[in-house]
């Protein structure tokens, strides 16, 4: 199994998708890989989401397919066994940890501050989601704990658009990010996979060249 520095290293940017219907994962990820992007992070906030997570994962085998918004231990079974290859989460708990851990599952564990990020470095957690990037500081705070946090890479999400995604991708620490612009509930709703299809395109094309890896 890929370990999680190795699935962003060739995913620089991921696609973060609230999905409301299981009938739309397929297009979905049809038109993200016509468009070159091969990872999806499906988040566990509709009813639909473990569904889909599910019917990505059968269907798509060259499509690596995430679980978001994990929020407990029970969660990680559940995707893992739905075929998810890793999982992000906005925050932590010692459960949550134990579980991935235990189950060798690659994991994105969310923070937001100096004493989040030391933490989960200690329990061995040296690539960390930084959430909710923008109002947490954003490409300047990541900037300024460079330095003293040398070691820790990020995978900002939150507030990411076409406008500052090169902003965050041109820091070393930052080795990917997510976002939901160009896959937003509502064009995914309206059946927009022509638009998401073009727009991923132009995406990969922009950032190809964002980081050396």
């Amino acid at each position: 199994m890929d370990d999680i520095r190795d699935i962003l290293n060739s995913n620089l940017i991921v696609p973060v998708v609230i999905l409301d219907r299981v009938e739309d994962t397929a297009p979905l990820c049809e038109a993200l890989l016509q468009g070159g992007i091969q990872a999806i992070e499906i988040t566990l906030r509709t009813e639909a989401a473990m569904a889909a997570i599910g019917e990505a994962a059968r269907r798509f085998p060259d499509m690596t397919v995430g679980a978001g918004t994990l929020l407990n231990a029970d969660q990680v079974k559940q995707v893992m066994d739905l075929g998810a290859k890793f999982g992000v989460s906005p925050g932590s708990t010692p459960a949550l940890l134990d579980a991935v851990s235990t189950n060798e599952f690659p994991f994105l564990p969310g923070g937001s501050t100096m004493s989040e990020f030391m933490a989960l470095a200690e329990a061995s957690f040296v690539v960390q989601k930084f959430f909710p990037a923008g109002p947490a500081g954003g490409p300047a705070f990541l900037r300024s704990v460079a330095s003293p946090l040398a070691d820790i890479s990020f995978y900002p999400t939150g507030g990411i658009n076409a406008d500052n995604a090169a902003d965050y991708l041109s820091l070393p620490n930052v080795i990917a990010v997510g976002g939901s612009w160009f896959v937003s509930a509502d064009r995914i709703r309206d059946g927009g996979w022509a638009q998401i299809t073009n727009d991923t395109r132009d995406i990969v094309k922009r950032f190809s060249n964002a980081k050396n890896c």
